[in-house]
């Protein structure tokens, strides 16, 4: 007698009376909207993205806060001091748990082990850190937008100073998240390549704060020059500019800073992509 499944069977298997299931659920390539959905699910549901992520926005809010009831409540003249520049020091403190989650991304996966889970249920190695890079880079994009913004706002209404112009809003909000979720995303492709968590970050702490305090203690005049270039392309001063608090009056100014930075990150991403393909897991 032959059952249903047999007559849906291939004929050789008919032959050998084996059934054989066909699944009604339709059956399709995978694709990047499914690695993206995967990702997206796996960021925030792990602890790590709450832990980070809530640092980042009471450190940026905080100190945003803080900084204005200082000033406020001091009755200092702000002058032609830009009132959104208030806002760097919490934005420069809140990138470095932005630079956690961005190693932790990859990372972490690597240390647990479930780096191989995730490559058997996507092959595609380049589809993966795809993924986990344009998650990543939104959702630390949006969170950092919002706290700048709120941030700003308050500053704004809380001082007397400098009207800000719509430039200035738009570099101290949308310019500033963009660099802060690039230099995240320089430090997924540092995780990824080199795929141990507290490595990467103490790699990526460095690249932030190192090149300025290099250049902090570079007393002799021969080293004039690279004193100058370690302050003028160094993180905190890059970011400075879109708050017009730069170090230095010279080096890059107005957009400059983004751009550079989305350079390195390019070919740092583009050496990650290069190592998860070639390298075992």
């Amino acid at each position: 007698m032959t059952t249903p499944y047999q007559q849906q069977a291939p004929q050789q298997y008919q032959q050998q009376g084996v059934a054989s299931y066909i699944s009604p659920i339709p059956v399709r390539k995978a694709s990047l909207g499914d690695a993206l959905a995967s990702e997206w699910t796996k960021i925030r549901s792990v602890r790590s993205t709450v832990w980070t992520l809530g640092v980042m926005i009471v450190l940026v809010l905080g100190i945003g806060v803080l900084s204005t009831v200082a000033v406020s409540s001091s009755g200092a003249d702000l002058g032609e001091t830009p009132v959104l520049s208030l806002g760097f020091f919490g934005v420069l403190l809140g990138s470095i748990p932005v630079i956690t989650l961005g190693v932790m991304t990859v990372a972490s996966e690597y240390t647990t082990g479930m780096i191989r889970t995730t490559l058997t249920a996507c092959p595609s190695r380049s589809r993966v850190l795809a993924a986990k890079a344009i998650v990543f880079f939104l959702l630390s994009f949006v969170i950092t937008l919002v706290t700048t913004a709120m941030v700003g706002a308050l500053q704004t209404g809380a001082l007397d100073g400098v009207t800000p112009t719509g430039e200035d809003w738009l570099r101290a909000t949308v310019g500033v998240s963009l660099y802060v979720a690039t230099l995240g995303l320089l430090s997924l492709a540092v995780g990824s390549l080199i795929r141990h968590s507290a490595g990467a970050i103490t790699i990526m702490i460095g690249v932030v704060l190192l090149p300025l305090v290099l250049a902090m203690f570079m007393f002799s005049e021969t080293l004039a020059d690279l004193q100058q270039a370690l302050f003028e392309y160094s993180i905190p001063n890059q970011l400075g500019v879109f708050y017009d608090a730069s170090v230095t009056p010279s080096g890059p100014s107005g957009w400059d800073p983004l751009w550079i930075l989305l350079g390195v990150t390019a070919a740092a991403l583009g050496g990650a992509f290069l190592a998860l393909e070639k390298r075992d897991v």
